[in-house]
């Protein structure tokens, strides 16, 4: 089972192989929990969004066209339950608008001072939290894309939307997440510890 294709475990799990099945699940188990758990900053939403994915999936396989990757109907079936999940839990839609001014701010190149003042661990608790700060349009596209590393295609594939969309709203998720580390970095938003680490 291990060496066989997507393609030919998707056929052999349709004719209830559910060996085929079970090697598809351990082959994007990790992605689709990693996916989820970026996308709502939860473990336990995101083991809840794991179940969920693959249940459907199981149900839905056999309308599954095949037109498409396993990969992609797999992260289709993920991204769509963590949007869901992510709108029941908010009491209001973010609008595009109430972020347009971000994408208009200078840029500050923090690139030297994150060199040489944050250690790794720390470099990744502040793109996580300004991960979670992206409205949910953008974060999806940059989790896709810069995380999950799906092609534009793919990405657009997921989300059913065009492939200029994807590149757009990734342009603009990538000057969010930059502002957002401009600001930490030239000083605006360090701890007191991180304040004495650079002024050493």
């Amino acid at each position: 089972m291990i060496n066989l294709s997507d393609k030919v475990l998707v056929k052999k799990a349709k004719n209830h192989d559910f060996d085929a099945f079970e090697e598809l699940v351990t082959r994007y188990e990790t992605k689709v929990y990693n996916l989820a758990h970026k996308m709502l900053g939860s473990q336990e939403d995101a083991e809840d969004i794991l179940q969920d994915t693959f249940i459907s999936a199981f149900k839905s396989l056999t309308n599954f066209k095949e037109k498409s990757s396993f990969s992609t109907w797999i992260y289709r079936i993920a991204t769509n339950a963590c949007l869901m999940k992510l709108r029941t839990k908010q009491s209001k839609t973010v609008s595009l608008d109430d972020h347009s001014n971000i994408f208009t701010k200078r840029i500050v190149d923090w690139s030297e001072n994150a060199e040489v003042s944050f250690n790794r661990k720390e470099l990744r608790t502040v793109i996580d939290q300004a991960v979670k700060s992206l409205p949910e349009m953008y974060r999806v596209v940059f989790i896709l894309r810069d995380i999950e590393e799906l092609s534009n295609i793919e990405a657009a594939k997921v989300l059913g939307i065009s492939v200029s969309a994807v590149k757009s709203r990734l342009h603009r998720a990538r000057l969010y997440l930059r502002e957002k580390l401009s600001e930490y970095f030239s000083g605006e938003n360090k701890s007191p510890l991180l304040k004495e680490k650079v002024g050493r």
